[in-house]
C-alpha cells in the first residue's frame, strides 16, 4: 500500500482574454502568423532531421538562420517551440513503445493458456480466450503489433519523431469533410489559423516583461513585426499596435503587478475560427507555495472524496476517522462538446472546495487514480460498458484542476492510495452510516474509506482481538466503534467465497455468534480460565 502524500500545488498561471480586433488588425495578425508559421514548420522539419545529432551549434545556426528572416526575438521563440514539440514527441514515442510493449506481453500469455481458461491471481496467469475465432483474430493482432513495434523501436534509435503542425486529427479531417459538417474552404481557414505561430516567451527585465508581444498595463497589445513585413508597422521600431485593448479578469491584479515591475510574462495570440474570435493568453510562473507537512495538512480533519463518472462524493471527517455531517454530491455531465464538459467539471470542483472552506477543513483526500492501462481490452475482455467508463472518466484533467484551484484557496489535496477504498468503505461503512432518512451509497461509504486513509485509520471498523488472552483484558476489540455506535455489536457481514479448502464461510451452527467469530474458544465452553502454571 502506497504512502499518502500531500500534492505539490502549480508552479504556473494562464490567463485569457478576448482581442475585440478591428477587419485590418486581423488581417495583418492572420499575415503575420503565417509567415512566422512557415518559419516555425520549416524550422522543425530541420529539426527532426538532425535527430539525435543535435547540438549547441546546430541551434545556433538554425537561430541564425531564422535570425535574418525574421528577427532575434522572434528566432529565439520559433526555436524554443521546436525543442519543446520535439521533446513532447519523443516523450509520446517512448510511452508509446512501452504501451506496445505491454499490450504484447498480454495477448502472448493469454495466447498461451487453453480456451476458456480462468484466471489464477496466486499464479499470476491471465484468462484464456473464450473461442477458437477470438484467439485466431488475437495472434493476427499479435503479428501486427509486433510489426510496428519494430518500426517505433527503429525510430527510437534514430530519433525520428513524427509531428504534424495543426494536429493529426484535423489533417485526417480533411479525408472526411462531410462527416464533420465542413468545407473545404471552411477546413482550410481553421487549418491555416492552427499553424500559425504567434507566440513570444518573456523576457525580465524589459519593458512590461515582453519585447516581442507587448502587452502594457493599460491594456494596450503590440507586436514586433518580423523585417520583410516591416512596412506594416504603424508604430516606430517596426511595431503594430492593435486597435483592440485586453484587461484580464482573472488574476488581473498579479498580472498587472507583474508587467508593471517589467517580470517575463509569455503570450500567445490564436484565432478560434468557428467562433471566428481572437484570443491573447499570458502565463508565467510563480515561486511555489511551501507544501505543508501531512500532518499540518490534516490537522483540522480532512474532507475525503471518491469521484465517480458522473459525480464526487465528499463527506467531512474529523481527526479520528468518524463521518460528520452529512454526504455531499456534486453532479457533473460530460457529454457534449470540450468546452462544456470543462465548465462542468470546474462548477463541481468549485462546489466542493466551498464545502471544504465550510466545514473548516484544510484538505481533500482524493485517490491517486491511473487510468493510462485501464482501458485496455486485454484487461477488460468484452466489457465494453466498462472500458467506455474508463476512457471518458477524466481522472487527470480532474487531479490538475484541482489541485491548481485547491491551491487558490489555501486547500492542501492529499492523494491516497486507491486499493480497496470502494470495496471496504461499501463492507464496514456503507451499513452503519445508513438511516432510515439518509440511504448512504456505496460512493459515499468510499469517500469515507478515502478520508480515513489519508489520516491514516485503518479503513475496516474492527481490529483483530488484543494479545493479551485474547480477551478484553487490553481493552475494547473495536477500532473506532464508541458504545454509542450503532450496530458495533454485530456479526461481520457474510464474505463470499471459501475460506479453507472442507467448509464454505458462515456455515455451522456458530456461524453468527459473536464470540465464536472473535475469540480463540466460545465463552460457553471457556466457563473458567486459569493460566497455565508452565
Amino acid at each position: 500500500m502506497a504512502a499518502s502524500f500531500v500534492v505539490p500545488g502549480p508552479v504556473g498561471v494562464a490567463v485569457r482574454d478576448r482581442l475585440r480586433v478591428s477587419a485590418s488588425d486581423a488581417a495583418v495578425l492572420a499575415e503575420v502568423g503565417v509567415y512566422l508559421g512557415s518559419l516555425a514548420a520549416g524550422d522543425l522539419a530541420e529539426r527532426s532531421r538532425q535527430g539525435l545529432a543535435h547540438d549547441a551549434a546546430g541551434w545556433a545556426v538554425r537561430k541564425r538562420g531564422l535570425t535574418g528572416r525574421s528577427s532575434a526575438r522572434w528566432a529565439g521563440s520559433i526555436t524554443k517551440a521546436t525543442h519543446d514539440q520535439w521533446a513532447l514527441a519523443r516523450r509520446g514515442q517512448a510511452a508509446y513503445l512501452g504501451w506496445l510493449r505491454g499490450q504484447i506481453a498480454c495477448i502472448e500469455a493469454r495466447l498461451a493458456r487453453p480456451l476458456g481458461a480462468k484466471a489464477d491471481k496466486r499464479e499470476c496467469l491471465p484468462r484464456g480466450y473464450a473461442s477458437r475465432g477470438e484467439w485466431h483474430a488475437k495472434s493476427r493482432r499479435l503479428q501486427g503489433l509486433k510489426d510496428r513495434l519494430v518500426v517505433v523501436e527503429a525510430d527510437w534509435k534514430a530519433g525520428r519523431v513524427h509531428v504534424v503542425r495543426g494536429g493529426k486529427r484535423l489533417a485526417n479531417t480533411r479525408h472526411h469533410l462531410e462527416a464533420a459538417g465542413l468545407d473545404a474552404a471552411a477546413w482550410r481557414e481553421r487549418w491555416r489559423a492552427e499553424r500559425m505561430f504567434l507566440a513570444a516567451d518573456g523576457e525580465s527585465g524589459k519593458r512590461f516583461g515582453n519585447e516581442t508581444i507587448r502587452v502594457a498595463d493599460t491594456g494596450q497589445v503590440s507586436v514586433k513585426l518580423p523585417a520583410p513585413l516591416a512596412h506594416l508597422a504603424n508604430a516606430p521600431h517596426g511595431r503594430y499596435v492593435l486597435d483592440a485593448a485586453v484587461r484580464f479578469q482573472h488574476r488581473g491584479q498579479e498580472w498587472r503587478d507583474r508587467v508593471t515591475a517589467n517580470r517575463a510574462v509569455a503570450y500567445r495570440i490564436h484565432h478560434d475560427t468557428a467562433r471566428g474570435r481572437w484570443y491573447v493568453t499570458a502565463s508565467w510562473q510563480r515561486t511555489a507555495a511551501p507544501m505543508l507537512p501531512l500532518e499540518a495538512a490534516l490537522a483540522r480533519g480532512v474532507v475525503g472524496v471518491d469521484m465517480n463518472d458522473d459525480h464526487l462524493a465528499a463527506w467531512q471527517l474529523d481527526v479520528h476517522g468518524n463521518p460528520v455531517g452529512e454526504p455531499q454530491r456534486y453532479f457533473y455531465d460530460l457529454s457534449g462538446g470540450a468546452e462544456h464538459r470543462d465548465a462542468q467539471i470546474r462548477h463541481a470542483l468549485t462546489r466542493l472546495l466551498h464545502h471544504a472552506r465550510r466545514c473548516g477543513a484544510a484538505a481533500i483526500a482524493i485517490e491517486d487514480l491511473d487510468f493510462t492501462d485501464g482501458t485496455s481490452r486485454e484487461k477488460h475482455g468484452r466489457n465494453k460498458r466498462f472500458r467506455r467508463l474508463l476512457s471518458r472518466f477524466p481522472t487527470a484533467k480532474l487531479k490538475a484542476r484541482l489541485v491548481s484551484m485547491a491551491a487558490e484557496q489555501a486547500v492542501a489535496i492529499v492523494a491516497v492510495d486507491p486499493a480497496y477504498t470502494s470495496r471496504w468503505g461499501a463492507q464496514h461503512w456503507q451499513k452503519p452510516m445508513s438511516t432510515p432518512r439518509r440511504k448512504t451509497s456505496r460512493h459515499d461509504a468510499a469517500s469515507i474509506a478515502v478520508g480515513r486513509r489519508a489520516l491514516g485509520h485503518p479503513i475496516r471498523r474492527r481490529t483483530a482481538p488484543p494479545p493479551h488472552h485474547q480477551s478484553d483484558g487490553a481493552g475494547h476489540r473495536t477500532a473506532q466503534a464508541r458504545p454509542e455506535t450503532r450496530r458495533r455489536e454485530e456479526t461481520r457481514p457474510h464474505l463470499p467465497g471459501p475460506r479453507t479448502g472442507c467448509a464454505p464461510p458462515g456455515g455451522g451452527a456458530k456461524a453468527g455468534d459473536q464470540g465464536a467469530q472473535h475469540r480463540s474458544g466460545h465463552p460457553v465452553e471457556q466457563q473458567s480460565w486459569q493460566q497455565d502454571s508452565q
